[in-house]
């Protein structure tokens, strides 16, 4: 999850309807139009902080995954890969992605048709390595498949976020979902081992001002999309575990004490071979100082879709 800085506080108002109006991709929904919203329980992502989030107030931008867990996720993964096998060396994953705008009863929070097309871009080109020749290819590519939009000030908020994503998530496991909101957060995400046990709040949401164009400085180029869809595909933070050994499983990212801040060029947060990777997506660096995924980043993301969503 990538969290705001502290320089912009984004504070989240108080929920103010429980109604949801779908609306037709690139139409207004008038605020007074609309439907009962059906509780659906709140359904925690897991245990720790409520939230996980890209670099700032509350903690991590996924649910914690403590050094027992995180053993035990790798021991399940190569269960499933010793049974299903891994995917074709050099193939390509083709992923359906539906971004759901969620706008206040205003209309507030509302992002243009070509922000979304851009977002998109964005995603081809930073899994693709398309940002360094030093970056790693992964073999994922991003399709849109769909948009809509809801006129709701709750879930704008992130209020009722389990229900929310349970009544509008659409596909499969292989099915990258986006929920653009109004939260203290850059965004959250889940990962590909709980899908699952819990389908149906799948996916990334992500602060709608984040998006290529938006109005958060230092944050709005679109690389918050691609450090949750990280977290998606199964990849940990950098800094996962702190300066150890085992840190995120991938080999290729050196080891590191903490996230970054900015895009301090020779940061050293750990005493382990290696400078921190601060152009590491998934860093909690500037989005202008993001420019990779490593070779064993992409091997990772091809191991657990092949686990878990294909």
């Amino acid at each position: 999850m990538r969290l705001t800085r502290p320089v912009r506080s984004l504070t989240i108002a108080a929920a103010a309807a429980v109604a949801a109006t779908a609306v037709a991709a690139g139409t207004a929904a008038p605020a007074s139009a609309r439907v009962a919203d059906r509780e659906a329980g709140c359904v925690a992502e897991g245990s720790g902080p409520a939230a996980a989030a890209r670099g700032g107030f509350a903690g991590v931008d996924h649910r914690e995954v403590t050094a027992r867990q995180q053993a035990a996720i790798e021991r399940r993964t190569q269960r499933l890969l010793d049974q299903r096998g891994s995917l074709r060396a050099g193939a390509t994953v083709t992923v359906p992605v539906y971004v759901h705008v969620m706008r206040d009863n205003q209309g507030r929070g509302d992002v243009t048709n070509t922000q979304i097309n851009q977002q998109i871009t964005v995603l081809n080109k930073t899994f693709a390595g398309g940002e360094s020749s030093a970056a790693a290819n992964t073999g994922f590519q991003f399709t849109l498949a769909g948009v809509d939009r809801f006129n709701n000030t709750t879930w704008h908020n992130d209020r009722q976020s389990a229900s929310y994503r349970k009544q509008t998530r659409q596909g499969g496991a292989n099915a990258l979902n986006i929920w653009l909101v109004d939260f203290d957060y850059l965004g959250i995400a889940t990962f590909p081992w709980d899908y699952k046990k819990n389908p149906g709040i799948d996916g990334i949401r992500v602060h709608y001002a984040s998006l290529p164009g938006g109005s958060i400085a230092n944050y709005n180029l679109g690389e918050t999309a691609t450090h949750e869809a990280g977290h998606w595909f199964g990849l940990y933070h950098t800094f996962q575990g702190g300066c150890t050994t085992t840190n995120d499983e991938v080999a290729d990212t050196p080891a590191q004490g903490g996230p970054t801040t900015g895009c301090p060029e020779g940061a050293d947060t750990c005493s382990l071979p290696g400078l921190d990777p601060i152009h590491n997506y998934m860093d909690y660096s500037y989005d202008s100082c993001y420019t990779q995924f490593t070779p064993n980043q992409a091997t990772r993301t091809q191991q657990m879709w092949a686990a878990y969503r294909a």
